[in-house]
């Protein structure tokens, strides 16, 4: 096993080291077959290295929690907020407040960053909503939809009412497999509304579709109270909370990746929560899913209007 490699990225050089370590042990029945015992550090690492061009626009500027893995998924597991003193100068970093003091998160702006987190087994990369330049504003409004057993069925109906309803009230959507077992609905906003005013759009709209669809839909909470319903999770809209960033690899066997598609997609049979590993994510990277999403968003005003008519 060599202990090390490097890698010149851009201007910084940066080291994988054990490259060879298992990451993730050898995948479930409905993955594509392989012979080898799972993947490694080493395909982590290049993975990420391909991805960088189409993943580091929805990194770039925002506040990072970081889940690390070092012995792999089936070893323990470290949610990372503040970042280490060890870490590099060069990579970016950003104070942001917490209650009774400040944390520091990591920001991933640059390929370098990106690829040192992997060498660090960051499987997984969960951003916040905002951007440090304006911290407390989210540009982004995130609905999980988190089915109570493994039915992406009905994660796809919950995501076409939903896309439904967000174009009812003038609001642009796009939709991100989670690599687990639902989809992300993404609003772009135009970053004037806090956090309070977007968690509680966020809400009253989760809401409002799940009273249209109380047999099918829930916004509760606790599992006990949900069912066999879908759950409407619209908790990641808080301050500091995070969702699972564009392309990250899911902590799984088969090592899954949270990947953008098109609303087109949804009708592909073969399309579910799973279907894209870091074997043939970075294919659906360039196929450009989210080529229509507006790089400004709307603001939330003429949509709450609307869905305050519709609710009467």
């Amino acid at each position: 096993m060599n202990d090390a490699r490097t890698v010149r990225v851009g201007r910084r050089t940066v080291a994988l080291h054990r490259p060879e370590k298992i990451l993730f042990p050898a995948r479930d029945a409905d993955a594509p077959a392989r012979t080898d015992p799972g993947y490694t550090k080493a395909d982590l690492f290049d993975y990420y290295r391909s991805v960088a061009p189409f993943m580091l626009p929805h990194l770039r500027g925002r506040p990072l929690m970081l889940e690390r893995h070092p012995d792999g998924v089936d070893g323990p597991r470290f949610m990372q907020k503040e970042t280490p003193e060890h870490y590099p100068d060069w990579i970016t970093r950003a104070e942001v407040a917490k209650q009774g003091g400040t944390v520091t998160h990591t920001v991933c702006d640059d390929t370098a960053t990106l690829l040192f987190l992997a060498d660090q087994a960051c499987l997984t990369l969960h951003r916040w909503l905002s951007r440090t330049g304006r911290i407390d504003h989210p540009d982004r409004l995130v609905f999980d939809l988190d089915p109570a057993e493994d039915d992406f069925g009905a994660v796809r109906d919950a995501a076409r009412l939903l896309g439904e309803l967000l174009d009812h009230m003038g609001l642009f959507s796009a939709l991100m497999t989670t690599g687990s077992r639902g989809l992300h609905v993404v609003v772009p906003l135009n970053g004037q509304q806090d956090f309070d005013d977007v968690r509680d759009f966020a809400k009253d709209v989760a809401d409002t579709l799940a009273a249209a669809h109380p047999e099918r839909f829930t916004t509760a909470a606790r599992k006990e109270a949900r069912g066999d319903r879908l759950y409407l999770d619209v908790q990641r809209n808080g301050y500091a909370q995070t969702a699972v960033a564009p392309f990250s690899v899911r902590a799984a066997p088969s090592a899954p990746v949270a990947v953008p598609i098109a609303w087109e997609q949804l009708d592909d049979p073969a399309v579910h929560a799973r279907r894209w590993t870091i074997e043939n994510a970075v294919e659906q990277a360039r196929s450009d899913p989210w080529a229509g999403v507006p790089r400004t968003g709307r603001a939330l005003g003429p949509a709450r209007r609307k869905l305050s008519a519709l609710r009467g």
